[in-house]
């Protein structure tokens, strides 16, 4: 899937269709870039990556690299072994020295509730410790033919009524109309729909009440 694909079918559903056009590739190609960012702040779970991250040595606050919208979760100092998860709370009532003790291996991590993209490493990380963490990344600004790797081409309807609403939004035809908030909707829900499906695809009951997914699957659950 890449931006023309979805253009191409924006063009269409805006009846722009036939050149000299209204809405230059141009202009569609921002909208595109936009709804993209708007998928990442609704849903970043969409867009989490794996990645292997350099910590600051020697300090118990630590920062996402600079394109991440919010942390996910730290599942290894890499090359060593796991960090398990807890709250800075926990931390700071029964053991208020933890942030300023000596350098080490990190065994445990916490989240920075008010800031998504900072967490917390106990011990502070040594010198040269890496994480392999998982974050939500934020896409880039795609040109007409590059791919939109980070998706599954599933996405491509929810991606063009995102951008059908930008392009009508600026019409007070289509806004008195509600057009524009057809579309508008419709992106939100596409994206409501695909996480509570996760509700199905996730969890070994598929949504199902436990009582009757025994007598589906058979299995007491």
């Amino acid at each position: 899937m890449t931006p023309t694909d979805v253009i191409a079918e924006v063009r269409r559903l805006v009846q722009d269709t036939v050149a000299p056009y209204r809405y230059s590739d141009t202009d569609l190609l921002g909208y595109v870039n936009q709804t993209l960012k708007r998928m990442a702040l609704l849903r970043p779970d969409l867009f989490g990556v794996i990645a292997d991250v350099s910590t600051t040595a020697g300090s118990a606050v630590q920062t996402l690299p600079s394109d991440a919208i919010r942390l996910m979760d730290v599942f290894s100092v890499k090359g060593v072994g796991a960090v398990t998860e807890t709250d800075r709370e926990t931390m700071d009532r029964n053991y208020p020295a933890w942030a300023v003790e000596a350098a080490g291996t990190p065994v445990n991590y916490m989240r920075h509730v008010k800031n998504p993209t900072r967490f917390f490493l106990y011990p502070p990380p040594a010198a040269g410790v890496q994480l392999t963490v998982e974050y939500a990344k934020a896409p880039p600004n795609y040109g007409l033919g590059e791919t939109i790797a980070i998706l599954s081409d599933a996405f491509l309807p929810t991606i063009v009524n995102g951008a059908v609403y930008l392009a009508q939004s600026i019409d007070d035809e289509h806004v008195s109309s509600g057009r524009a908030k057809l579309f508008l909707d419709a992106f939100t829900q596409d994206l409501a729909g695909t996480f509570s499906s996760r509700t199905v695809t996730d969890t070994k009951a598929a949504g199902l009440k436990p009582s009757r997914a025994t007598l589906v699957t058979g299995e007491v659950i």
